[in-house]
């Protein structure tokens, strides 16, 4: 069974905060902070796909830099983020090979694809927010935007609860290449179809985390997205699924490091 790393959904995502309206770093603070995450997740071997594979889970957070001028962020993990930050985003799609789905039959194989960008985020106590842009690489070059919001519960130290909605939107580059078919890839099964860019999905997000100690933690997180517009239309998300859910559990562990 493949992993999650090598079909299309996201295995990792990169979101570091570069900037903070409150900015907390100090001289005597570690020169970088950060969270590393790593476990098994679960999702659809494909954008609409039905069937549903496992794979590695891998995670990255940004907390603080304390490097000659650029200090800025909180070292401590745990400190609730505040105010406007600037990040990184980061996706990885991967291979789509249609030998290996018979509703993917005659179409072309995708190439697995890489997109960086970055994203705005604004976050309070119990709320947060981020709007990201990416531009892909590989198996498609077209470019995505990302929006969601969370509300932010702590049951206790230990345990914090983020959920709120999603959206995904794409260029017409990004559309056509995972939901349309051209007609040299047109059949009975994928008839020809012409993907237009827009809102691709909408959904939601659910994550539970959980702090074992001051450098360990785990967390587990849940998610549904519905298609819309022309991904809903195109015939490989009708011969499909349009609902895509995904779940994951890993390991966390903190580093704080001094140079």
């Amino acid at each position: 069974m493949k992993t999650l790393t090598s079909v299309a959904v996201c295995a990792a995502v990169l979101s570091a905060t570069m900037a903070s309206a409150q900015s907390q770093a100090s001289p005597g603070d570690p020169a970088l902070s950060f969270t590393l995450r790593g476990g098994v997740s679960s999702g659809p071997a494909y954008f609409g796909s039905e069937d549903y594979e496992y794979g590695p889970d891998l995670g990255f957070r940004f907390h603080s830099i304390n490097i000659g001028p650029l200090a800025f962020g909180d070292p401590d993990p745990q400190a609730p983020k505040r105010g406007l930050g600037l990040g990184g985003s980061f996706r990885y799609i991967g291979l789509r090979d249609a030998s290996e789905h018979d509703l993917l039959t005659g179409l072309d194989d995708i190439d697995p694809a890489y997109e960086l960008g970055l994203g705005l985020s604004y976050a309070t106590q119990n709320f947060s927010a981020f709007a990201d842009l990416r531009q892909g690489f590989g198996g498609h070059q077209g470019v995505v935007g990302e929006m969601g919001a969370d509300v932010i519960l702590r049951a206790s130290d230990a345990v914090t609860l983020t959920m709120g909605p999603r959206a995904l939107f794409g260029d017409a580059e990004f559309a056509d290449t995972y939901f349309g078919v051209s007609g040299s890839e047109a059949s009975a099964l994928n008839p020809a179809y012409d993907a237009d860019g827009g809102l691709v999905s909408v959904g939601a997000e659910f994550v539970m985390t959980y702090q074992i100690n001051e450098d360990w933690g785990i967390e587990t997180g849940l998610t549904w997205d519905r298609y819309m517009n022309d991904a809903a239309d195109s015939p490989i998300v009708e011969n499909g699924r349009r609902d895509d859910l995904g779940a994951r559990v890993g390991l966390t562990r903190n580093f704080q490091l001094g140079f």
